[in-house]
């Protein structure tokens, strides 16, 4: 049984990008994503047909050669994929790395990536923020962009830097100035880069040194040392310093996708677990019909409802260009607990088979568990809510 959307904001062009991406993810069974999880394999040849398909591209102007789609859209896609056993973490940077060179770029940077990016050409994979003393502060990052002549030199330690090694471009954020003193100013002084880094792995690739990092499930990420790398200074994106600004400006977008993966996420879990409990014999009846098995998923179900709504209205305000940061936020928030929600009670209604590779539960709770913390923790989702939405004091 596949539960239906009830609550579908889907308009017919919405369903019929939903149906095209299902159809194409389709081609890749749970079997694949099992072995690339095994294995820890980046899934080329999925990203590749998502990427030949446009998909990827959903959010690049059709002057550059992209679908020109909205948010809305580009979270069907992605919400999809991991509704049909994938995980999006394998291209989901695309999208949400794209904003900042949409709205800050340079007509000479857009005219020269997004055709490429959009075709196929490049990937767009890597986006490269955190360090390790910094963590969730990243106002307080180090990584140091010395302007020299027109170029920058740039060193510094990154971690969490995902996909670079499947990527031909990064975006890159570093200092270009020393920390402000005054702690209203810390922003101040931060810059982004648009870096090609096949430039510097044909011509320095002692400068840019990738550490692989196994995590708990498949993700391609990595600690990045950058030892005096190079860059030109047409690299810049938008204004040296107020690189800080334009990452903000894009955690609105991230935020969404990431909570329609977890809604996907939430889909599949339920409808594994119905699957399962209404094939499932144990004595004498399908175990779906006690109550003890019943109404953990009938409320895991609501939940799911309740994030897909959230969601579907934070990409709506978004695609509107109305004020989205509490929506997006919450859209994020309740999605990640309520596929969690889910998770579990998919592992509970399979009992010790859930544990079992070849059913495909254990991969896919511990994918889901990150989106509780990752592209931000929800302490600090609360902590955000709490301040800006509720007037309370700063507490952090």
């Amino acid at each position: 049984m596949t539960i239906q959307l009830t609550n579908s904001a889907d308009t017919p062009q919405r369903a019929e990008l939903r149906a095209a991406v299902r159809h194409l993810c389709g081609q890749f069974d749970e079997e694949y994503w099992r072995e690339r999880d095994i294995n820890r394999e980046y899934p080329e040849e999925f990203v590749d047909t998502l990427t030949k398909a446009g998909y990827l591209a959903a959010l690049i102007p059709t002057e550059f050669g992209g679908l020109g789609l909205g948010l809305a859209e580009a979270g069907i896609i992605l919400e999809e994929v991991n509704r049909s056993g994938g995980h999006s973490a394998a291209c989901h940077a695309q999208m949400y790395t794209m904003g900042a060179l949409l709205r800050h770029g340079t007509t000479t940077q857009k005219q020269r990536y997004l055709p490429e990016i959009a075709s196929g050409n490049l990937r767009l994979q890597a986006f490269s923020i955190t360090e390790p003393e910094a963590g969730s502060n990243t106002p307080d990052i180090i990584t140091f962009a010395a302007k020299d002549g027109d170029d920058y030199v740039v060193t510094g330690h990154k971690n969490w830097t995902s996909r670079i090694e499947q990527s031909d471009l990064l975006m890159l954020l570093a200092r270009t100035e020393n920390r402000p003193q005054d702690p209203a100013q810390r922003a101040d002084g931060i810059s982004l880069f648009l870096v090609d880094l096949r430039e510097i792995r044909a011509n320095a690739p002692q400068t840019l040194v990738v550490d692989p990092v196994r995590t708990m499930f498949n993700y391609a990420t990595n600690q990045v040392w950058y030892n005096q790398m190079r860059i030109p200074a047409s690299a810049l994106i938008g204004e040296e310093g107020k690189g800080f600004r334009y990452v903000i400006d894009g955690w609105n977008a991230e935020r969404i996708l990431l909570a329609s993966e977890a809604v996907g996420d939430g889909y599949w879990f339920l409808d594994t677990a119905i699957q399962y409990a209404n094939t499932r014999s144990v004595f004498g009846h399908a175990i779906g019909a006690n109550q003890g098995v019943q109404f953990p998923l009938a409320r895991a179900y609501t939940q799911v409802l309740a994030a897909d709504m959230m969601r579907n209205r934070a990409a709506d305000l978004f695609d509107a260009g109305e004020p989205c940061g509490a929506e997006a936020n919450a859209a994020k928030f309740v999605a990640s607990e309520a596929s969690w929600q889910a998770a579990n009670i998919c592992l509970d209604v399979h009992g010790g088979y859930g544990f079992v590779d070849k059913y495909n539960v254990e991969r896919k709770f511990r994918e889901t568990r990150v989106y509780q913390v990752a592209p931000v923790n929800n302490n600090m989702i609360l902590a955000f809510l709490g301040q800006h939405v509720l007037g309370l004091p700063r507490s952090y």
